[in-house]
C-alpha cells in the first residue's frame, strides 16, 4: 500500500468532518422533537443551526483548496 502524503490525510480529515456534521445536523432536529426538557430541545436547535455554519465553513474550505490545487496544476 502506497505511503498517504500529509494532504491526502489532511483532506481524508476534513472529509470525515464533513461526513459527521451532515449526519449531525439531520438528526438534531430528530433530538430536539424527542427532548423532554425545554432547555434540551432549544439547546439541540442552538447546535442545529451552528452546525449549519460548520458545515457551510468546511464548503469554503473545500472550494479554496480545489480553487488551490487547480492553480497549481497550471
Amino acid at each position: 500500500m502506497p505511503e498517504k502524503k500529509l494532504t491526502d490525510l489532511f483532506y481524508d480529515m476534513l472529509k470525515d468532518i464533513y461526513f459527521a456534521e451532515r449526519q449531525i445536523l439531520k438528526n438534531l432536529p430528530k433530538m430536539a422533537k424527542a427532548a423532554h426538557s425545554e432547555d434540551l430541545k432549544k439547546a439541540f436547535l442552538a447546535h442545529h443551526d451552528e452546525t449549519e455554519g460548520q458545515i457551510e465553513r468546511l464548503q469554503q474550505v473545500f472550494e479554496n483548496l480545489w480553487e488551490t490545487s487547480t492553480s497549481q496544476n497550471v
